[in-house]
């Protein structure tokens, strides 16, 4: 990686304004999902072990630019003193006298959770104002929140051009994997997308059909490729809008030497219900009225044969409604090819993220993304601005 991360600056005895990624779900009151909370712990606990006073920010959900109750970040604070296991004081502000005191009564290793920032209304506005409020708290700026640095908000890039900036381990991570993916693929690579819209991928299967050995398509994305080949869908999820998108990435494909792959079969139902009649059908067979909810079996395992002998995968998106019992073989087939597989795993995100965990893989990927958009965006080339604002490495 080309920025440089929290090992090429001295720490020792500074104040490290850091921002992680606690956007994690709650249910009464309570973390339900601590993937991203124990994805900062690395870079939390070097600082605090190299002499740092650790003061964290995060955002937590979509307030409405005010402080929300059931948005704050208490609960967080919690989970995080238990992982750590040490206890982290949380602030019921984001900035202001009682935080300057705060922070000015810290000693060295101590840990900070500022409140969440999008209770501002001067976050997501990337507001001056807010950048020199917060800038005040620390004299290094880190930034972990790779899921976050496609937004150029106060705690993504606005205090990384008001304090010395570095990445933290997370975030080097993220970005690693990524452009081992778009550099230097090892072979053959395979990319497995899903999810339902088209239009939301089409960047990214534009990109990779110029970098990939195969793409495999599942999903109700799938629908839109098989409506442009000609083929029927029945009820299914349909973009039509992605149809036109579908046909251009195909006849792209046809000039490639990536071969773009689309299911054979599904798993049809009569509606979208977990206690809905299901058939598996030949792809162009549905019955009037039913949808598509899965790849079927015969999809699943040729999927899942590219996948596991592939030198490298990278999926985004499930292969089908795995949250329904009925609908979840197909996902959970290449969720369990991908935890077989010799070569390199890169899962990007989203609802994959929620697949590998809840199949019980996660621990046997080479890297699970946290950053849904901010993985698609690098991916298309885009320039992430929490990126993009971090110190650069010197060079040798």
């Amino acid at each position: 990686m080309a920025k440089k991360t929290v090992r090429d600056i001295d720490v020792q005895g500074k104040r490290a304004l850091v921002r992680v990624d606690f956007n994690v779900p709650l249910k009464d009151g309570r973390v339900t999902d601590d993937s991203r909370i124990r994805a900062a712990i690395p870079t939390i606990q070097y600082l605090r072990e190299n002499g740092s006073r650790v003061i964290l920010m995060s955002h937590l959900g979509r307030p409405k630019d005010a402080p929300d109750p059931a948005l704050s970040l208490d609960p967080v604070a919690m989970r995080l003193g238990q992982l750590l296991g040490v206890p982290v004081r949380k602030m019921n502000e984001l900035f202001g006298p009682g935080v300057e005191a705060a922070v000015s009564s810290m000693q060295p290793g101590d840990v900070l959770l500022l409140e969440n920032s999008r209770f501002d209304p001067r976050e997501k506005k990337n507001h001056p104002s807010l950048v020199a409020e917060l800038a005040r708290l620390g004299d290094v700026y880190v930034n972990d929140a790779f899921s976050a640095a496609h937004r150029a908000h106060v705690t993504t890039a606005g205090l990384a051009a008001a304090l010395p900036a570095v990445a933290g381990f997370q975030m080097e991570k993220e970005v690693a994997a990524l452009e081992s993916l778009m550099s230097a693929p090892k072979r053959p690579f395979v990319v497995l997308l899903g999810g339902a819209k088209v239009t939301d991928k089409i960047k990214v299967i534009d990109r990779f059909l110029d970098l990939a050995d195969q793409i495999l398509i599942g999903g109700a994305m799938s629908f839109a490729f098989l409506k442009a080949q000609g083929t029927g869908v029945g009820a299914s999820k349909l973009e039509e809008e992605g149809v036109d998108v579908a046909a251009r990435a195909l006849l792209k494909a046809g000039r490639s030497h990536c071969d773009l792959v689309l299911p054979t079969d599904l798993v049809a139902a009569d509606a979208f219900a977990e206690d809905a009649k299901t058939e598996v059908v030949s792809v162009g067979s549905i019955p009037e009225g039913w949808m598509g909810l899965d790849i079927g079996p015969e999809t699943a395992a040729m999927y899942s044969q590219a996948v596991a002998d592939a030198g490298q995968v990278f999926w985004n998106g499930p292969m089908g409604v795995f949250e329904m019992t009925p609908f979840a073989a197909g996902t959970r087939a290449v969720a369990e090819a991908m935890a077989t597989c010799s070569g390199i795993t890169v899962v990007g995100g989203g609802d994959s993220v929620a697949a590998v965990n809840k199949f019980g893989v996660a621990d046997r990927m080479d890297h699970v993304s946290m950053g849904g958009g901010a993985s698609l965006e690098y991916i298309e080339g885009a320039e992430l601005p929490g990126v993009a604002a971090l110190a650069e490495k010197e060079q040798a």
